[in-house]
């Protein structure tokens, strides 16, 4: 069993780290496999197991780099524009994309709601694999993915929430910044004793 207080430094760790500070070192098969082990062990209320990812590496990231820029030009954008090249660069400055996507329970046992929170809590999962490992991890919403199913060629019920940026990287040291915990909780009193 791991101790409890390298489970919370773990936490304290994690950070979002944006493909600009990648470096071009491959993630290895192994390690991926575990980082989405991870997901897949997320709480799941009635066993839904809602997460769907979808895994663009290699070659296979220029997909999303164009059709993101692609977006980017309908929209009204420039190929001049410093976005039109962020957006482009993203993609391939990460050494995986992920999409992650949920399933809707087709029998819509749980509130859908709770089948998001499934998908975040896999997400998390990976977030703290990927501190373990160090590899950077980021998680985006673009409209363009988010908004536009035939683009992954999604499933009926199924719902994309966004790209996961990893890759090793070189960023410095994020200092961590929260306000303390004691302002965000309240215990609730006890029942008065009927019995007086």
């Amino acid at each position: 069993m791991m101790p409890a207080k390298e489970v919370l430094a773990l936490i304290k760790q994690r950070r979002s780290i944006f493909p600009n500070t990648y470096l071009d070192r491959p993630i290895e098969s192994e390690v991926l496999q575990d980082i989405l082990e991870a997901a897949n062990w997320a709480p799941t209320h009635r066993k839904t197991e809602p997460w769907r990812f979808k895994v663009f590496q290699g070659d296979a990231r220029q997909q999303i780099a164009d059709f993101m820029a692609a977006d980017y030009l309908q929209k009204g954008g420039a190929e001049t524009d410093m976005k039109y090249k962020k957006v482009q660069k993203k993609p391939l400055q990460s050494n995986v994309v992920i999409a992650l996507c949920m399933q809707r329970d087709p029998e819509e046992r749980v509130p859908e709601w709770e089948e998001q929170m499934s998908l975040a809590m896999a997400v998390q999962n990976m977030w703290l694999m990927c501190t373990a490992y160090g590899i950077g991890s980021y998680w985006s919403s673009p409209s363009a993915i988010v908004n536009d199913p035939d683009f992954l060629g999604l499933a009926e019920g199924e719902t994309c929430f966004g790209l996961f940026y990893m890759g090793y990287h070189q960023a410095p040291e994020i200092e961590a910044k929260r306000g303390p915990i004691a302002d965000k909780v309240t215990y609730a009193s006890p029942y008065p004793d009927s019995s007086q």
